[in-house]
């Protein structure tokens, strides 16, 4: 726990965004404070804060579609809490409402979270200082307008570069795997940039996507680093592999050149220019193939490991002379001549209805619904109680509730106690910097723009450095509307600790433990590896993208609940052994299937092709066998003989391939050996785990 409360994450954000936003918040202030209308600036400004972070990355459709949305749900909220301020009993009501809706929509994921969070917040202040009904609706018009600011700020180079987002998307896989061609496999830990994966794949195949016969572009070159990657994922693997040392290294120049290729081609692909520093490095590649075909033909015979290598390598380098040719018309100014009908999303890849997922997660077995409970009660007593007790600047505690309380345990501890340290650090510096150093209101005003731009650079970095920001930015935001910071520094204070305090008791009185969650998240995940590898001998590409992006997400929720699971107080240590143990061999399985994929793509005739496809059925009721043990508390279905299978299998190709094919056979031959050795190794780890049951701790 201590460590995640000072883990400092790497920066998610570019500088220019993080200038554009706080543009936003102070230019609309700066306007105000000429005109002689600080008031309606204050307005503008807010909503263009609470905006702010769904500035995120992404086609520029979605994030319009966002950022306004975002802008009338705090517009009404804040329309809301002005005109019901007066009043306890609806405010208190509407508080419950609010922080249900707001809590619940985790489940839709961050973006609309950070939406639910900011109409919470919103409610609570605004109801602070109530207005008539032309007064609340002029504070709500006031934040949709911020809202919509921000938005333009957001989109203003839609027209100018137009494919901008998908262009970075992609140059940001290119860097990482360029990082994996020159690393150390660890065949344990997931396959590298997994998210970024996950994003492109939506950018270009979601609802939301660009439209243009440019985007065919886009999807040629997000197809080549699939491909890409299958390949350096097997190179890597057999770098290690090769017991010749002259191998081992000519295959560590060619994956160098290789990274050094996909660099140029990530910088390309930003700056939208030909990728023409690539060429010098596919030539030393294009070197490095001719010395290791040599090695291939001095060794009689050669080894297995090395002829495969030199396959693997080749496809690369085929593969890295496409996207030097396809990157040259990835963008505006690269129009593709042919007409090309647009690649349609496959059903298990369209974005599930937003009403499903609400209505799938109204259950008290969701996480998402006994947030959105735990959260909706907690701001409505914090309200009822603040109103009550007549607390000034009371409103500070069901705003911090609703920031601290998250849907684990961790996530609340850690954002309570960052959130007391940032606010109190906050307070005090920023009281003392507006009061002694910075005495004009245009010199507050720069400070408001630097706290800004901290903000949204350092809160995904440290959450505490970030809050310490924000609390920066509201006093001096409320300094504007006529608050002296001084006289409140000790109340605010006062009003965080409090409602961090709440937060965590609530929690503590009814959590929701990530112990009962994991082994169902783990058995998800061994669900769609199943399902992906299903599809890999099946003639269908539509579902093996699917069932591709599933697996991946699949793996993302089961590694979020194992870190959930060690971040609780008092884990169980036996049972976080068995996670990471499991989710480790489960990794194992699918670098293998991908390795396997890679073969699959380069050779479509392979040998007994019928006993592959029925031993890949056999693997695939071993996989659906463990997952069921794991929901349901069992024994794993027997599969001793699963190595036995394999080893029949794998002589049977060896022997029905001849010459040509020697070399698929080799491949697929280890790919499957791999794959059993990892299904049997989750099957012992299952089977302990189930007798363990049993035992006390």
């Amino acid at each position: 726990m201590l460590r995640s409360l000072i883990e400092v994450k790497p920066r998610d954000g570019p500088l220019r965004v993080a200038v554009r936003n706080a543009a936003a918040v102070v230019l609309p202030l700066a306007l105000g404070i000429a005109s002689g209308h600080v008031e309606a600036g204050l307005g503008v400004a807010a909503g263009a804060l609470n905006t702010m972070f769904t500035d995120q990355p992404g086609p520029y459709r979605l994030r319009m579609q966002r950022m306004l949305l975002t802008a009338f749900a705090a517009g009404l909220s804040a329309f809301l809490g002005s005109l019901i301020g007066p009043h306890t009993g609806l405010l208190v009501i509407a508080s419950l409402v609010w922080g249900v809706g707001g809590g619940l929509l985790v489940a839709l994921g961050p973006d609309a979270a950070r939406a639910g969070l900011t109409s919470m917040i919103l409610l609570v202040i605004t109801a602070a200082q109530p207005r008539p009904l032309d007064g609340a609706l002029a504070a709500g018009a006031l934040i949709v307008g911020g809202g919509v600011l921000q938005t333009l700020f957001a989109i203003a180079a839609w027209p100018l570069q137009r494919y901008r987002p998908e262009r970075h998307a992609l140059a940001e896989i290119c860097r990482q795997l360029a990082a994996s061609a020159r690393g150390i496999p660890d065949r344990a830990q997931a396959p590298p940039v997994t998210q970024a994966l996950i994003d492109v794949e939506h950018m270009l195949h979601g609802a939301h996507r660009a439209r243009g016969e440019i985007m065919e572009t886009f999807r040629v070159l997000a197809e080549l680093v699939e491909r890409m990657r299958l390949e350096l994922l097997a190179l890597v693997d057999l770098r290690v592999d090769l017991a010749d040392r002259d191998a081992s290294a000519t295959l560590g120049r060619t994956l160098e050149y290789a990274a050094r290729t996909l660099e140029a081609l990530a910088a390309a692909l930003e700056r939208g220019i030909s990728p023409l520093a690539g060429a010098a490095a596919m030539e030393g590649l294009e070197a490095t193939l001719d010395a290791l075909a040599e090695l291939r033909d001095r060794a009689q015979p050669a080894p297995r490991e090395l002829v495969i290598a030199l396959a693997r390598a080749q496809g690369l380098a085929g593969q890295l002379r496409a996207m030097l040719r396809n990157a040259n018309f990835a963008g505006s100014r690269g129009e593709i001549r042919a007409q090309i009908a647009e690649a349609e999303l496959p059903r298990a890849l369209q974005p599930r209805s937003w009403l499903a997922t609400l209505r799938a997660n109204v259950a008290m077995s969701s996480v998402a619904f006994r947030h959105a409970l735990r959260c909706g009660t907690c701001l409505a007593l914090a309200v009822a109680a603040e109103r009550i007790a007549g607390l000034e600047h009371g409103y500070w505690i069901p705003m911090t509730i609703a920031i601290v309380l998250k849907p684990d345990f961790a996530g609340t501890l850690q954002f309570g106690l960052l959130r007391v340290a940032g606010t109190l650090l906050g307070l005090v510096l920023t009281t003392a910097l507006v009061h002694y150093a910075f005495g004009g209101p245009w010199e507050e005003l720069a400070l408001l723009g630097a706290l800004c731009i901290g903000f949204r650079l350092l809160v995904t970095v440290h959450y505490g450095l970030g809050v310490m920001m924000l609390t920066g930015v509201v006093v001096i935001l409320l300094a504007f509307g006529g608050i002296a910071p001084g006289e409140t520094m000790v109340a605010r204070g006062i009003a965080t600790a409090i409602g961090s305090a709440v937060a965590l008791l609530a929690y503590a009185l009814w959590p929701t433990w990530e112990r009962r969650r994991v082994r169902p998240a783990l058995a998800a995940m061994l669900d769609a590896y199943r399902s992906y590898f299903a599809t890999l001998l099946r003639d269908d590409a539509a579902a093996h993208v699917a069932t591709r992006t599933l697996a991946r997400s699949a793996r993302t929720n089961a590694q979020a609940s194992i870190a959930r699971l060690r971040g609780e107080p008092r884990p169980d240590h036996r049972l976080l052994a068995f996670a990471d143990g499991l989710f480790a061999n489960a990794n194992r399985f699918v670098r293998a299937c991908m390795a396997f994929e890679a073969v699959l793509q380069d050779a479509r005739d392979l040998p007994e092709r019928d006993a592959l496809v029925a031993f890949a059925t056999r693997i695939a009721l071993s996989l659906e066998a463990l997952a069921t043990a794991l929901r349901e508390g069992t024994p794993p279905a027997h599969a001793s003989d699963l190595r036995a299978e394999e080893r029949a299998l794998a002589a049977r190709l060896e022997a029905a391939a001849g010459e040509k094919d020697a070399g698929v056979a080799a491949e697929v031959v280890e790919a499957f050996d791999r794959m059993t050795d990892s299904i049997d190794t989750l099957a012992h780890l299952v089977l302990q785990a189930d007798r363990s049951l049993h035992r006390p701790a």
